[in-house]
């Protein structure tokens, strides 16, 4: 497989003759064939789970018939919202694009859906493409999945997808997975994350692109420092693995680290829920049981904490202070969150005095904390206090700029 690393410069136009054979090195990429595989190796155990219990699959064919009914915003790249593009379109910009002979269109038999359809070259092709022997149209074939996985609403992804059908049979994802797991295992991130847009593009719900993609996503904000950067990743891989989860529900690795992103989101009781989705699927690991297991427990204060939220914030006021208030001298007191619902619960409850001791303990452990800051104005301005609604007032200022 050619290196995205380096591309080269845009160069004259070329074509390829009709007498070109239409592959120099057969029909496949090298290095294609073999078992499916999801990020961490475990698809085919997941495949031999299935095939264990034919009542089983029906109803995860059922579920998964259910998820696909969702509008294709939902589930096709080229029709989602696409956070993930901008960040890739550098690794198209080298290229130059051409189109083939009438004559080799009808000899190939490619006229149908190939007719004035632009093909994209690198420099390095140039000098194969204008050859006797020609092109191999398995790079020509990778230079088409690299565009779609940068671009999955390219004008001509259509055309890009029956050829690369035509080029490599119906393992087209298949492919695209097994190159994006190794690029991936390399932290050859953007590469990866190339080829398993492709063959989502191919294929929307194919497991082990949509796994490997939203793995990828995740490694990808796990090294930025970039606050939109990780904003944009951080939420496709977030729809990644909830969408995952949705339509391959019996795949372990989905739950797993679905139950991360909502652990590190403060959702406690959505990590649970998930966690306990993956206890019980196959062919999980042995050891990440035991840590899941153990994340289980440490997460049941926390989980309480958070009822005592949910309670404030669907107005059961009294429910969530009584949840909150013990919380206070333990060792979650220092977060903030629980000292901020924890006002809000007693401004509501007519406890303006301790209202006022809350949210300012909640900026005590997050001082940028602007909710809070907005409370405190408000109770200022109730009893008057203009010097203090002034240091709020400039405070949220200075923390806005």
């Amino acid at each position: 497989m050619p290196n995205y690393k380096r591309l080269g410069k845009s160069g004259g136009k070329i074509r390829k003759s009709a007498d070109s054979p239409e592959t120099a090195n057969g029909g496949g990429p090298d290095g294609s064939g073999g078992g499916r595989t999801d990020g961490d190796g475990r698809r085919s155990a997941f495949a031999r789970a299935l095939k264990s219990d034919p009542g089983r699959r029906d109803r995860d064919k059922a579920t998964r018939e259910n998820a696909l009914a969702r509008p294709r915003e939902e589930i096709q790249l080229a029709y989602r919202p696409d956070r993930v593009k901008k960040y890739l379109t550098r690794y198209t910009g080298d290229f130059i694009f051409d189109e083939f002979s009438d004559a080799y269109l009808k000899k190939a038999k490619l006229t149908e859906f190939m007719q004035g359809v632009p093909v994209p070259l690198r420099k390095e092709d140039r000098e194969s493409f204008m050859s006797e022997n020609g092109l191999a149209v398995r790079i020509i074939g990778e230079n088409m999945a690299r565009v779609i996985g940068v671009d999955p609403a390219f004008k001509h992804a259509g055309a890009y997808m029956k050829f690369l059908e035509r080029v490599m049979g119906k393992r087209s994802c298949e492919m695209f997975a097994k190159e994006g797991r190794r690029e991936a295992v390399n932290e050859e991130y953007d590469p990866a994350l190339i080829h398993f847009r492709a063959g989502l593009v191919m294929e929307p719900t194919d497991m082990a692109c949509m796994y490997g993609y939203a793995r990828t996503c995740r490694a990808l904000y796990e090294r930025s420092d970039d606050a939109d950067y990780i904003g944009d990743f951080k939420a496709e891989a977030f729809e990644y693995f909830e969408l995952l989860t949705e339509i391959h529900p019996r795949y372990a690795y989905g739950w797993y680290y679905l139950g991360y992103m909502y652990l590190n989101m403060g959702l406690y009781q959505k990590a649970h829920l998930a966690w306990d989705s993956f206890l019980p699927l196959p062919r999980n690991n042995a050891k990440d049981r035991r840590e899941i297991r153990n994340r289980m427990k440490q997460i049941q204060v926390p989980m309480q904490i958070e009822k005592g939220y949910n309670a404030v914030l669907a107005g059961r006021w009294i429910d969530g202070v009584n949840i909150l208030e013990p919380f206070t001298e333990s060792a979650y007191k220092e977060w903030w969150p629980l000292w901020y619902y924890l006002g809000e619960g007693y401004l509501n409850t007519g406890r303006r005095e301790q209202a006022k001791e809350a949210f300012t303990e909640a900026l005590r452990f997050n001082a940028s904390h602007i909710d809070s800051m907005r409370e405190l104005i408000g109770i200022y301005e109730t009893e008057g206090d203009a010097a203090m609604v002034k240091k709020y007032s400039n405070k949220i200022d200075l923390v806005s700029k």
